[in-house]
């Protein structure tokens, strides 16, 4: 019971936000710009899927390499190598990304990619590193080879952190893709900084909060599908 009215008293919150931002905006601005909107979000959402699934392709392996015994000595030093995209400045990212492969969408793509990889890494590395050593002691009894391991007990009691690494990586992510608008790649970009150039608040406003309540929606769908999927394997709290 407590649980339903709290849920309901956020979303009360929630749709108060909403109509608030809504009046804030005007809907007239949105009715305007709605073809546009929906034009520039697919774009963005494009750029997101793309660079994302770049990122959990090569940062997943990345970490478990890292994880392995052979490898432990020198997985904090490799570890900088994944952090260049969120140690160097997105706009210096994007402008060495343009200078390598020029103007368009895969400059943005390279650029998100690099932000993105070290949450993925850093967070399968350190979930797969605290895997109990007794869980590992009692696959290796019964005579599992390392993969087996890896793939039957350490990374299934390490996915909750894995998840958690991703989850940091796409709110990055979908908050780095407006930057994309300066090197030619389209996204909700093309509403905030036209918005700045013209002096127009509104048009700013709506690109921005396109692109904040875009990273609440994926950020909660995430959160909400890793927990059933965790729940269902028995590793939720």
């Amino acid at each position: 019971m407590n649980r339903q009215a709290v849920r309901l008293a956020w979303g009360a919150l929630i749709a108060m936000a909403l109509v608030g931002l809504i009046a804030w905006i005007g809907p007239d601005v949105i009715a305007t710009h709605r073809d546009r909107l929906l034009y520039d979000l697919a774009d963005h959402l494009r750029l997101v899927a793309i660079s994302m699934t770049l990122a959990l392709a090569t940062g997943v392996p990345a970490g478990i390499a890292l994880s392995r015994p052979c490898m432990r000595r020198w997985a904090d030093r490799l570890m900088q190598v994944f952090n260049i995209g969120n140690t160097v400045p997105s706009l210096a990212v994007l402008a060495l990304a343009l200078a390598v492969l020029g103007i368009g969408e895969r400059p943005a793509i390279l650029a998100l990619w690099l932000a993105s990889l070290l949450p993925i890494v850093r967070n399968t590395y350190e979930g797969l590193r605290n895997v109990s050593p007794a869980l590992r002691e009692a696959a290796r009894g019964i005579g599992m080879t390392p993969i087996q391991r890896l793939v039957r007990v350490e990374f299934p009691n390490a996915l909750p952190v894995v998840l958690a690494g991703v989850r940091i990586s796409l709110v990055i992510n979908v908050g780095t893709v407006p930057l994309s608008f300066l090197i030619g790649a389209n996204s909700l970009g093309e509403l905030i900084f036209p918005g700045i150039y013209l002096n127009n608040q509104s048009l700013l406003l709506l690109g921005a909060a396109a692109t904040a309540l875009l990273a609440l929606v994926l950020d909660a769908l995430f959160a909400y599908a890793g927990h059933v999927y965790l729940r269902r394997r028995g590793l939720a709290n």
